[in-house]
């Protein structure tokens, strides 16, 4: 299938229970990109050609986004645990016949990330990390500050049917909002006109968006106790990680971002770029500054 990624293909490969919607391009080491909320595949479509230059680049929907599948969560909120996710990712990989990757996450997508390099290290040749801090590392640093400017952690984590019902009112509107909001400039200019029609089909689909809030649920209750068992159990990530953050991006107003990586995984750089969350669209020079030397390096 021809993918909406120009030069990628588009594959349907085996996750961990359900079937991942995914785009290939390029050839060299494996390099995979994951998407975040409320985004998909999409988001990378302005660096992926610079990638796929380089590595043979593999961009997934996580689970309930996009094209791939989206099971129904369950009680504990593990079905879109990063636990799961992560699996998905394993899966696909072994589909490919690839041992190992590189592994750039965004967003939701980072969590997914840092979570395969902890539970998969062998996966995992370097990590990269956009605009995240670990999820139980975020849920520490709320003050009334960052509970208003992050609150649909909250919001999205009610339990169901709560958020879908108020979400599925006007679920354009609700998209529209939340991209402007968190770019740097309060607008949805940045966005390309065919990412910005891929996501608002997604936000028109409920079943989007009850996976959508089912992955936040996971976020408030079995990630986090993930997190904390990892903490406890003094685990590291081994892989490289390489951080960027965005002046304008949440977890620069959690504290000091790069030094909570460090306390996670052994060999930590970062940088940080002018831009609000969605660094890849509002800022793509920066994420390929940032991330084609640090793969590329030995």
């Amino acid at each position: 299938m021809t993918s909406d990624i120009e030069g990628f293909e588009k594959v349907r490969v085996p996750g961990d229970g359900v079937e991942i919607s995914a785009h290939l391009g390029g050839s060299g080491q494996p390099l995979v990109l994951l998407h975040g909320y409320p985004q998909n595949h999409m988001c990378w479509a302005g660096v992926a050609a610079d990638f796929a230059r380089h590595f043979q680049v593999i961009i997934p929907d996580l689970r309930g986004y996009g094209d791939s599948g989206a099971p129904q969560d369950d009680l504990e909120h593990s079905v879109y645990s990063k636990r799961r996710m992560a699996g998905d990712i394993v899966a696909m990989l072994t589909h490919l016949g690839l041992k190992s990757a590189h592994v750039l996450g965004h967003d939701r997508g980072g969590r997914v990330a840092y979570r395969l390099a902890l539970d998969a290290p062998e996966r995992v040749t370097k990590l990269g990390i956009i605009e995240i801090v670990p999820t139980g590392d975020f849920w520490a640093a709320w003050n009334a500050e960052l509970a208003l400017k992050a609150y649909h952690w909250t919001f999205l984590a009610q339990p169901s049917p709560l958020p879908e019902r108020m979400i599925n009112a006007d679920p354009i509107a609700y998209l529209d909002w939340t991209l402007a909001a968190w770019t740097l400039g309060k607008s949805l200019s940045v966005f390309p006109a065919a990412a910005l029609a891929s996501y608002r089909a997604q936000a028109a689909d409920p079943l989007r968006i009850a996976a959508m809030c089912a992955d936040y649920r996971a976020g408030a209750t079995t990630d986090r106790r993930l997190d904390e068992e990892d903490r406890a159990a003094g685990r590291k990530i081994r892989a490289p990680l390489h951080f960027l953050w965005a002046k304008g991006g949440f977890p620069a107003q959690s504290g000091n971002p790069a030094q909570v990586w460090r306390n996670w995984a052994t060999e930590v750089t970062d940088v940080s770029c002018e831009s609000g969350h969605f660094v890849m669209e509002e800022n793509p020079k920066a994420v390929i500054d940032a991330f084609l030397p640090f793969l590329q390096s030995d």
